[in-house]
């Protein structure tokens, strides 16, 4: 009973009483729920120097959503100093599972050079397989990798697809965007965006 509120009153107090439980027997989910709650504050003190410590024990399992949180905790410097190779290291284990987010992260790394030999191809590999996964930040990146050419040939009509994909999911950044982008297009070219953006959902419905 993990007491987040299902069938049960929410107390946090309790939920880390039996995440302690079962992290102090080598549950990796538990151990990375348990840091969780130490970066949050939720249940526990906030202590970051303690997530981290938890959140490595269950990436040390090979737990990915750990592996992202502990690659997050130094890409920000938060409980321990920050690291970008170090968060680049976290985020590619979890990345290699196929983690949306740390795919993501991983590219934004490459395209940025923190912590790696800065390279757009690269960058564009690992945005193409989170933005496939449906992931809303890494369809945005690929539209503007898309626009601006880099790692990729410039293609407008394709950028407008990426960013038609993710303002459908709520990115306002993309919305702008898609419509600005969309006035340089002939109506031949945002025809056949659209048509993508919409093969594209249909392929990917249910996923």
């Amino acid at each position: 009973k993990y007491y987040y509120g299902r069938g049960v009153p929410k107390n946090y107090a309790r939920a880390a009483e039996w995440y302690r439980k079962a992290a102090d027997q080598g549950h990796s989910r538990a151990q990375n729920s348990l840091g969780w709650m130490y970066q949050n504050g939720q249940g526990v003190p906030k202590n970051n120097a303690k997530a981290v410590s938890w959140y490595r024990k269950a990436a040390a399992q090979g737990l990915a959503t750990a592996q992202y949180n502990l690659g997050a905790m130094y890409y920000n410097g938060w409980g321990v100093p920050k690291n970008y190779v170090e968060a680049l290291s976290w985020f590619r284990k979890a990345a290699e599972q196929r983690l949306a987010a740390a795919q993501d992260n991983l590219g934004a790394m490459y395209y940025n050079g923190w912590g790696v030999t800065q390279n757009d191809v690269e960058a564009v590999s690992w945005y193409r397989k989170a933005a496939a996964q449906g992931l809303t930040q890494a369809q945005f990146n690929l539209g503007v990798m898309y626009v601006n050419g880099e790692g990729v040939l410039k293609d407008p009509v394709l950028a407008y697809m990426w960013y038609s994909l993710s303002a459908a999911r709520g990115d306002s950044d993309a919305v702008t965007r898609r419509d600005n982008l969309a006035k340089s297009l002939t109506r031949a070219q945002l025809a056949e965006a659209q048509r993508r953006a919409r093969q594209w959902e249909q392929s990917h419905a249910g996923n």
